[in-house]
């Protein structure tokens, strides 16, 4: 097996294997734009001669983490052939990933999984969940606050990444997990005329509250399910707003679209407010939750002293990772507003923990006292647990949307 650049002339290839491996078969516009999505991606092959058995690519993102932002590969397109599997295929293409990664000092990795049990085998860990959201808009929006009253507004797509786009950028700032968006990613991505899950929905709408802007949601809509008789539907793909009340005159108006009864949205995070401040809970209801943002600790030294940290922290960790030895270890982490350190040491261990647990609470998502709870990590010292909980929180969960 060759590991080796996947070029240009060969994505046809890699698609090809891709629709293979995820049993799809698009048509020429969608294959056109998978295409283009993947010209600029890192791209990394596993040849057998010169046939193409394993893909897999990565956007070059930045990630906002607590207190900053990151460069971070997006990892996509991951294919083996079906004749190919357990051949340690995928475990080649991922080193030799985490050997680029480490040589560009891009101390994080992060996928969204399509099978969760594959990739906490390399590391990876569920640093963000989402939840999808119904609201039955077959009656008015019962709220518990006054929404905002400032005027609603409708952007062409066409603008919206230069009307909407920095807003976006200084609300990423707030919470963990988020990536950048270029204007191709906004218009390729986010706004394509037609939705690739969908094609009933309708072209993506963009309504913007206030000027200057104080919040905006992207969604599609459809009608009546003439067979079924399913009301008509407002998909909410996104919601941003400065306030409580800015974000209730947003819902406010979404559920308030003639023709449709159902507002359905998917991938919010874990705290939206809507959740609080809804008047009737059985009128806004959480129909699912799910692991999103999968995030991979490449280095651990440097991605720990790169985030901000809320409270002080002394601890010695011991540190497991089967994937890439540098990072197992007992080390000794002190950390808190403004600094961290992350060196070895000889002490004993006050925490044991895998790198894939550390990495799913890296971003402050997810509690290390809950994984000890479950048996995943071992407290040494009690107390410990709790107090790397209390260094890592912040003020928000962290949250994407972004799939890619």
């Amino acid at each position: 097996m060759d590991i080796r650049d996947v070029p240009e002339g060969h994505l046809d290839r890699a698609l090809d294997l891709a629709y293979l491996v995820f049993h799809e078969r698009p048509g020429e516009e969608r294959r056109k734009h998978h295409r283009e999505l993947l010209l600029p991606c890192e791209r990394v092959g596993a040849y057998e001669g010169e046939m193409l058995v394993g893909f897999v690519a990565a956007h070059r993102f930045t990630l906002s983490v607590p207190g900053g932002e990151l460069p971070c590969p997006g990892l996509t397109f991951v294919s083996v052939a079906p004749t190919h599997r357990r051949r340690g295929v995928l475990s080649a293409l991922l080193a030799e990933l985490f050997r680029r990664c480490a040589g560009r000092g891009e101390p994080i990795a992060a996928l969204w999984a399509s099978e969760d049990a594959i990739y906490g085998r390399f590391g990876f860990g569920p640093a963000t969940q989402g939840v999808t959201v119904e609201i039955d808009s077959r009656r008015p929006l019962a709220l518990r606050i006054d929404p905002d009253e400032r005027p609603l507004r409708l952007i062409d797509p066409a603008d919206a990444p230069a009307a909407v786009g920095p807003y976006f950028e200084a609300t990423r700032a707030l919470r963990a997990g988020r990536t950048a968006r270029d204007e191709e990613r906004w218009t390729g991505e986010w706004l394509a005329d037609e939705d690739e899950d969908d094609d009933e929905l309708s072209p993506p709408r963009i309504v913007a509250l206030g000027d200057p802007l104080a919040g905006y949601a992207v969604y599609r809509t459809k009608g009546e399910n003439e067979e079924t008789h399913a009301p008509g539907l407002v998909r909410v793909d996104e919601l941003e707003a400065d306030t409580p009340a800015a974000a209730a005159a947003l819902w406010r108006y979404l559920a308030s679209i003639d023709l449709t009864g159902t507002v359905r949205a998917w991938g919010r995070p874990l705290d939206d407010p809507l959740l609080l401040f809804a008047g009737d809970r059985d009128q806004v209801r959480v129909t699912g939750q799910f692991p999103a943002l999968w995030v991979r600790l490449v280095d651990v030294r440097e991605a720990l002293e790169a985030r901000s940290w809320a409270a002080a922290a002394d601890l010695v960790l011991e540190v497991h990772d089967s994937r890439l030895p540098a990072n197992s270890g007992r080390f000794r982490l002190t950390a808190g507003p403004g600094h961290a350190r992350y060196e070895p040491t000889e002490d004993p261990a006050e925490l044991s923990i895998g790198v894939q647990d550390l990495s799913a609470c890296y971003l402050g998502g997810t509690r290390v006292t809950d994984l000890v709870a479950a048996g995943l990590v071992e407290e040494h010292l009690p107390g410990a647990a709790a107090m790397l909980d209390t260094a890592l929180r912040t003020p928000r969960l962290p949250h994407t949307g972004d799939e890619f």
